[in-house]
């Protein structure tokens, strides 16, 4: 069986950061340099692998 590609963007992993950068949708206006951006994408994350445990764990 055939899976197909995922259909959104996704930047190649062999871009230099500054390609990654201009590869950006037009309406992306996140500040990547301000460290609330990432402590914002840490708590994010954490919750998201919270998630994805707590559904592994119902699962089992």
């Amino acid at each position: 069986m055939n899976v197909p590609p995922f259909s959104h963007h996704h930047p190649s992993p062999l871009l230099s950061p500054d390609e990654k950068k201009d590869n950006l949708p037009e309406d992306f206006d996140i500040d990547m340099e301000n460290p609330e951006t990432e402590k914002a994408a840490v708590a994010i994350q954490s919750q998201f692998r919270k998630f994805q445990k707590k559904k592994q764990d119902v699962k089992s």
